[in-house]
């Protein structure tokens, strides 16, 4: 059977509601511990159970925006180009990485310590060659200091980090909006999309729990995709 919103747009439907609801509670002059009970009253009356757990839809960047993003913080002047790749290549969190060494990175194992990770831990992550030599390149002789550093000697702040990511993605005409978290957001559903066992990719981001890091083979639509025409092509 068909309900009396089947046909409405569900904000519109929920509004109906609420102001039917609105109204008939200020008619009987319902107190807040009145209204809570009613609202728990009126939900066991219909079964309407609370789900265990709620998918999670995670944000990120189609691979063509990455490219395009990145392409053009090359463009631009300094070295935008190669400090939005190594964010979005190494998966970090903006406050790990304003605070990455020269001495962090390991050129030979290609490899970038993450010393300071959120909760006083630290980790390793992997580089790929290309970004370990142009690193190499942009450090030159330099072996102390932040990796990336302003004018003054000084490392970038987590809000400047925000403000490049989000000028450079304007620039680039990306019109969703772009965050440094976003970027580890996007490499991370790749680097699942792509293979690579979610247990390391728990390790690569710094997760305590599996749990937080499952929300990504969950919200990954291309993976989906993926094995839907595995399984139907002939």
């Amino acid at each position: 059977m068909r309900t009396p919103y089947a046909k409405a747009k569900p904000d519109a439907a929920l509004r109906s509601v609420i102001n039917a609801t609105k109204k008939l509670w200020r008619q009987h002059h319902l107190t807040y511990d009145q209204t809570r009970y009613v609202a728990k009253e009126v939900r066991r009356a219909l079964a309407v159970e609370r789900p265990k757990s709620r998918k999670r839809v995670v944000a990120r960047l189609s691979r063509e925006e990455e490219a395009r993003l990145i392409t053009h913080a090359y463009r631009m002047q300094g070295a935008r180009g190669l400090l939005i790749k190594t964010l979005f290549q190494t998966g970090a969190r903006v406050s790990e990485f304003v605070n990455l060494k020269a001495e962090d990175v390991f050129f030979e194992e290609q490899m970038l310590l993450i010393a300071q990770a959120k909760g006083g831990k630290s980790r390793y992550v992997p580089i790929l060659p290309e970004l370990a030599h142009e690193l190499r390149t942009h450090l030159g002789k330099r072996t102390v200091g932040y990796l990336f550093e302003t004018n003054r000697a000084t490392r970038y702040s987590p809000r400047r980090i925000q403000q490049i990511i989000k000028e450079t993605a304007a620039q680039a005409q990306i019109t969703k909006r772009v965050y440094p978290h976003l970027l580890r957001h996007s490499v991370a559903t790749t680097l699942l999309e792509r293979g690579m066992p979610i247990e390391q990719i728990q390790k690569f981001l710094g997760h305590a729990k599996l749990e937080t890091t499952q929300v990504y083979a969950e919200s990954s639509a291309e993976m989906m995709r993926e094995s839907y025409q595995r399984a139907l092509s002939r």
